[in-house]
């Protein structure tokens, strides 16, 4: 159930919230708000594939 839920939220991430490796972003120049959807995707991804 968890998966199914996280799978669905990375499908509306990937559609809804901006790619930042596309706009090849620095990470050293990043503010803290793209710096906390980066972390935002890459938990909501890693649960989705665990």
């Amino acid at each position: 159930m968890k998966k199914k839920m996280f799978t669905i939220l990375a499908k509306l991430n990937k559609i809804l919230l901006p790619s930042f490796s596309k706009k090849q972003l620095d990470l050293g120049k990043a503010t803290k708000f793209q710096l906390a959807i980066i972390g935002w995707r890459y938990y909501v991804t890693t649960k989705a594939l665990g």
